[in-house]
C-alpha cells in the first residue's frame, strides 16, 4: 500500500513539473521560430498531450480491445472541453483569437461530426450493430490531413514577429526540455494511473468504477496539467490550442490511424448520450468563444456543472 501511494506521490510531481517545463519549452519554441503559440500548441503540444491516448489506442487495437479505442477517445473529447477548460476558465479569463473561432474550433465539430456519423450505423445506415471499418479509418485521416494543411499554411503565413519577450531557453534546449516535458506526462499519467488502480483495488473498489474514473481521468491528466499551468502563466494559447488540437489528434491519429493499421471494429455499443455529449461539449466552446471571444469563469462554471451531470449520470447508470 504504502509503496502504491509513494508512486502515486511522485506521479504527481512528475506532471506537475514536467507540464511547467512543457509550458516554457513550447513557448520558447514559438519565440525561437517567430511562430504563434497557438501553431505550437495545436502541433507540438497536442500531439504530446495525446500520447497517453494513442499509446493506449495501440495497445488496446493489439489486444483486440476495440471498445476500449472509443470509449478512449470519446471520454478524453469531453474530459478536455468540460473538466479541463472548465477549470482554466475559472483559474483565468481565457481569450479566445478570431482564428480558433472561425478556422480551427469549426474543423473540430467537423471532424467530431464525422466520427460520430461514421460509427452511427444503427442510425445512418439501417444496421443491427455500429461499426468502424477500415475505410472510415482512412477517410478520418484525409480529413485530418485538411487540418495538417491548415497547420502549414499558419506556419508558412502567419510568422509572430510581434513578441518582443526573449526566450527562455534557446533553440537546442527549447526541443530537449520539450521532449522532456512529454517523457515527464506520459510517465507521471501512467504512474498515477496505475498506482491509484492498485489502491482502489486494494480498498475494495469496484473494476467499474476504477474504469470509469481513474482510467478515464488518467489518459487526459497531461492536457489537464499543461492547460492549468498554461494558464497561470498566462499562455492563454498554449492552453486552448492544447485542448482543441489534442481532440483533434484523438480522432485523426487515436482512430483513424489504428482503424487504417489493423483494420475494423464492429459491435459498438455506446449510449447515445455519450456521443452528444462529445458532440455538445464542442459546439458549446464554439458558441462561448464565438458570443465573447473568452472562456470566463462563467463559461467555465458551466462546462464544470456539465461535467458533473454528465458523469454523475455514468456512475449512477453503472449500479
Amino acid at each position: 500500500m504504502m509503496i502504491h501511494i509513494f508512486i502515486l506521490i511522485i506521479g504527481f510531481f512528475m506532471l506537475v513539473k514536467g507540464a511547467d517545463i512543457f509550458v516554457d519549452a513550447a513557448s520558447s519554441l514559438a519565440k525561437n521560430f517567430h511562430l504563434s503559440p497557438m501553431f505550437i500548441a495545436l502541433t507540438i503540444v497536442a500531439f504530446g498531450t495525446s500520447a497517453p491516448e494513442f499509446a493506449v489506442s495501440i495497445s488496446a487495437m493489439l489486444s483486440h480491445n476495440g471498445e476500449m479505442v472509443i470509449g478512449n477517445v470519446i471520454g478524453s473529447n469531453i474530459l478536455n472541453i468540460l473538466l479541463i477548460l472548465g477549470i482554466s476558465g475559472c483559474v483565468h479569463s481565457l481569450n479566445v483569437k478570431n482564428t480558433t473561432v472561425k478556422k480551427e474550433l469549426p474543423i473540430t465539430i467537423l471532424i467530431s461530426t464525422l466520427f460520430l456519423v461514421l460509427m452511427s450505423d444503427v442510425w445512418f445506415a439501417n444496421s443491427n450493430i455500429n461499426s468502424l471499418t477500415r475505410s472510415d479509418g482512412m477517410v478520418i485521416l484525409l480529413f485530418f490531413t485538411i487540418f495538417l494543411y491548415y497547420l502549414f499554411s499558419i506556419m508558412r503565413n502567419k510568422k509572430d514577429e510581434n513578441s518582443s519577450e526573449p526566450a527562455k531557453y534557446n533553440i537546442p534546449l527549447s526541443f530537449f526540455f520539450t521532449f522532456l516535458g512529454i517523457v515527464c506526462l506520459v510517465l507521471g499519467s501512467k504512474a498515477v494511473v496505475s498506482s491509484a488502480s492498485e489502491i482502489a483495488s486494494i480498498l475494495g473498489v469496484s473494476e467499474r468504477i476504477i474504469a470509469l474514473t481513474i482510467v478515464a481521468l488518467g489518459t487526459s491528466l497531461p492536457e489537464l496539467v499543461t492547460s492549468v499551468i498554461a494558464t497561470k502563466k498566462g499562455e492563454y494559447d498554449i492552453a486552448i490550442g492544447n485542448v482543441v488540437g489534442s481532440n483533434i489528434f484523438n480522432i485523426g491519429i487515436v482512430i483513424g490511424l489504428p482503424l487504417t493499421i489493423f483494420g475494423s471494429i464492429s459491435s459498438i455499443s455506446f449510449p447515445a448520450i455519450d456521443l452528444f455529449m462529445m458532440l455538445l461539449s464542442t459546439v458549446l466552446l464554439f458558441l462561448f468563444s464565438f458570443k465573447t471571444h473568452k472562456i470566463n469563469r462563467t463559461a467555465g462554471i458551466v462546462f464544470l456543472l456539465l461535467f458533473s451531470l454528465y458523469y454523475g449520470h455514468m456512475i449512477i447508470t453503472c449500479f
